[in-house]
């Protein structure tokens, strides 16, 4: 695939966001719940290849990935922000069989309650809904919505995230990581660096009742060992994957780190990748990597995506009229 012939370095950090995002979803989904070390310790060269198993081929994404896509195809479908096209695609989904479906998500898509009360009543009678899931799948609508202020991004992510989580944890989760997207998107020169500065001016914008959770995890000497829950949880998850884009200094660099972690393998690493790949655009990622890349789409009469049917996705969002 030929990146060099868009006329916009945003529509290139586009491609390389929901690439990049998919990458990491698709590598590290064989590790999944495996301890740390993992990864390196199969690829003693460091290389690292889309190596399969745990019942997942080569190159193939998970939920995290498939997710994305739907809520990127409604975006397109829609014209824009459409919660209830958002759900009933997340219902399709839900019940032609996925691979890999979160329990939480799974609940609140096949509960019977409407689009806009599913989530809170799960909350509700569990107490407890700050998964990583609405983050995870989050990198189609970043891109779309990086186009519009701070707070339009961040609400559209509050909106998209509440669909399936309860606890606005997750809401906020999902808006930082909006803004980290496209602050990344709409920079002029966009390194790693890029990224992590605009921390501060999303959590500004955080609800002052998570701020202080969200500043710990987000700051700059906060590291993975100092997570006080699983990396299925949005904190860690997202603390996790600004941590390896800033302790490396490469696209595969990051996503080894993040996989490396273990536990959570194909969401952190979706999410690193996301915003790795929106720091050094998708030239950065290696073709042994893109070459075997698929997405299923469960519900769909739409063959697996491959990645040029990706790149097409990301660029139709980033240059979608608003």
């Amino acid at each position: 695939m030929d990146y060099q012939d868009h006329s916009t370095p945003g529509a290139s950090r586009a491609i390389g966001t929901i690439v990049g995002s998919a990458v990491g979803d698709a590598l590290g989904a064989p590790f999944e719940f495996q301890l740390g070390g993992a990864f390196r310790a199969r690829f003693g060269d460091g290389t690292g290849e889309m190596c399969g198993g745990g019942g997942w081929d080569p190159g193939e994404a998970t939920d995290d990935t498939q997710m994305a896509v739907l809520v990127g195809q409604s975006l397109l479908a829609r014209s824009g922000l459409d919660l209830p096209d958002v759900f009933a695609r997340f219902q399709r989904w839900a019940v032609s069989d996925p691979k890999d479906i979160g329990l939480q998500t799974e609940d609140v898509l096949t509960n019977g309650h409407p689009w806009d009360l599913a989530a809170a009543i799960h909350f509700q009678v569990n107490m407890y809904a700050a998964g990583n899931g609405s983050l995870m799948r989050a990198a189609t609508s970043a891109v779309y919505f990086a186009r519009t202020e701070r707070r339009t991004s961040m609400d559209a992510a509050r909106r998209i995230a509440a669909l399936t989580h309860g606890d606005r944890a997750a809401w906020e989760g999902t808006a930082i990581f909006h803004d980290l997207i496209r602050t990344a998107l709409t920079s002029k020169d966009t390194t790693p660096a890029t990224i992590l500065e605009a921390v501060p001016a999303a959590l500004a914008e955080v609800h002052p009742d998570h701020r202080d959770r969200w500043a710990t995890v987000l700051a700059p000497d906060w590291h993975p060992g100092l997570a006080t829950e699983f990396n299925g949880a949005v904190w860690p998850c997202l603390g996790s994957a600004l941590w390896a884009l800033r302790t490396t200094s490469t696209f595969e660099d990051a996503l080894a780190e993040a996989i490396d972690l273990g536990g959570d393998t194909d969401t952190v690493a979706a999410v690193t990748g996301a915003l790795a790949g929106a720091a050094y655009g998708p030239t950065a990622i290696p073709p042994r990597w893109t070459t075997p890349l698929h997405v299923p789409l469960p519900g769909s009469a739409t063959a697996p995506l491959h990645l040029p049917d990706l790149h097409h996705l990301a660029l139709s969002l980033w240059q979608a009229p608003l």
